[in-house]
């Protein structure tokens, strides 16, 4: 059996394929080694009763997660999977590197994920290169559910929100600038935290003012990931992520605006992350 994932922050989609050629898929929290240890990972996939049934029988992983930005940080979310899938052979790598892998469709491109967080990265079908670095949500992660979030949540407590949706956190969310600042500055997965008030930003997003937030956000996001390859407006841009699905729409306005040729637009990259697998990974 083999089994192959694609972790964000917030949440891990797993596939097994099975010896019959069947597949069967499963749901975790995410795993980011910046915010997860070895324990933390290896109870969440125990926890999972329907994954973790088949942990002895799984001879090879392969798991494309969040933070996996290098040697270090790769062990820990190695060393978590090794507790549970103690037969396997564990192969772990950056969620980028999944990403550009499940919308390679036999061309070079850019692949840019668009969820909690935010990244993107060349592949010309050998290797996948970043042209510059994932700041996080703190310095970075232009477009991103966090950043979206930060940017809600600071025009809330200014009061600079549209009435509706101001009212809509004070009245019925009943929000207090302590619970924000408990869980932005004191509390851990603050990038979660902020990237939870994307559904609010969805229900609203007929909004002139979400639109216009969206819009710049997305084009902050381009400006500084997609146009510092090269080549950008002469190869396909594709997406991974619930903000570049949900707002499908406003980023094919914003692509069309800066002369860049739309890819795939993905919500999830599991099912073409299995397909490249199969076809040029696994013998």
């Amino acid at each position: 059996m083999y089994l192959i994932a694609d972790s964000g922050s917030t949440k891990c989609d797993w596939m097994l394929l099975k010896n019959d050629n069947q597949r069967e898929s499963f749901s975790t929290m995410g795993f980011n080694p910046f915010f997860h240890n070895e324990e933390i990972i290896k109870n969440a996939i125990i926890n999972n009763e329907e994954l973790s049934k088949y942990a002895l029988d799984v001879k090879l992983v392969f798991l494309y997660s969040a933070g996996c930005s290098s040697k270090e940080l790769k062990l820990i979310v190695e060393h978590g999977l090794k507790a549970v899938f103690k037969n396997a052979n564990i192969y772990v790598d950056h969620d980028l590197v999944g990403a550009a892998f499940s919308t390679y469709n036999g061309e070079p491109g850019i692949t840019c994920i668009l969820g909690t967080g935010s990244n993107s990265c060349y592949f010309d079908g050998d290797n996948v290169t970043e042209e510059v670095p994932a700041l996080g949500y703190i310095l970075g992660d232009e477009g991103s559910g966090s950043y979206f979030g930060k940017k809600m949540l600071a025009d809330y407590l200014y009061k600079k929100l549209p009435s509706d949706i101001q009212n809509y956190l004070q009245k019925d969310l009943k929000l207090t600038k302590k619970e924000i600042f408990e869980n932005v500055y004191m509390k851990p997965h603050a990038n979660v935290y902020l990237a939870s008030f994307m559904k609010i930003l969805s229900n609203y997003k007929e909004s002139e003012y979400v639109k216009v937030n969206v819009e710049n956000g997305l084009r902050h996001f381009i400006t500084n990931h997609v146009c510092c390859f090269p080549n950008y407006n002469k190869v396909p841009v594709h997406f991974i992520g619930s903000i570049a699905f949900h707002f499908e729409d406003i980023l094919h306005k914003v692509l069309k605006d800066m002369n860049i040729k739309a890819g795939n637009i993905i919500k999830k990259p599991i099912d073409g992350l299995v397909d490249y697998h199969l076809k040029y990974l696994i013998k």
